[in-house]
């Protein structure tokens, strides 16, 4: 579903009632968790954490006048998706988190390459999901995204 929020507050007042108030608690958990330089805003109609040009002034290699994505979090028809760029880049991050999230829910994981989908919203593992946030800084994002660039 695509919303036309111009900040995480608005997107939050378009989502259905029943997904308001987790979407309150998953944008709590990732910004009292995540480290320092990145920024929360809308991108790509969602609400989104990213690398902001003050920072990284080359922006997203693919479109230079975006600032760097990094995270970000949408309701879908049947979910709330969370995306988490580090996963799909970094296969030590991706094997933690896989590793780590059936401590943290009974559910069987349904991801892709870095999307995470929560069907059953009383089961999202906050917890998990703010140690997935402290696990990359800024930098180290920064540097992801330009070594993958110099491999190209």
């Amino acid at each position: 579903m695509q919303y036309k929020a111009t900040s995480p507050e608005d997107y939050i007042l378009q989502v259905p009632k029943e997904r308001q108030n987790t979407l309150k608690r998953l944008r709590k958990t990732i910004v009292d968790n995540l480290p320092k330089g990145f920024e929360e805003g809308i991108q790509y109609g969602m609400i989104g954490y990213y690398v902001p040009h003050s920072v990284y002034p080359d922006g997203y290699h693919c479109n230079p006048e975006t600032p760097l994505p990094f995270m970000s979090f949408a309701s879908q028809k049947n979910s709330v998706n969370l995306y988490h760029s580090g996963i799909y880049t970094k296969k030590e991050l991706y094997d933690w988190f896989v590793n780590e999230y059936s401590k943290h829910c009974s559910r069987k994981l349904d991801m892709g390459k870095s999307c995470i989908r929560f069907k059953k919203l009383d089961e999202i593992p906050f917890d998990l999901i703010a140690e997935l946030t402290r696990k990359m800084t800024c930098d180290e994002w920064i540097n992801v995204c330009e070594s993958a660039l110099k491999k190209k």
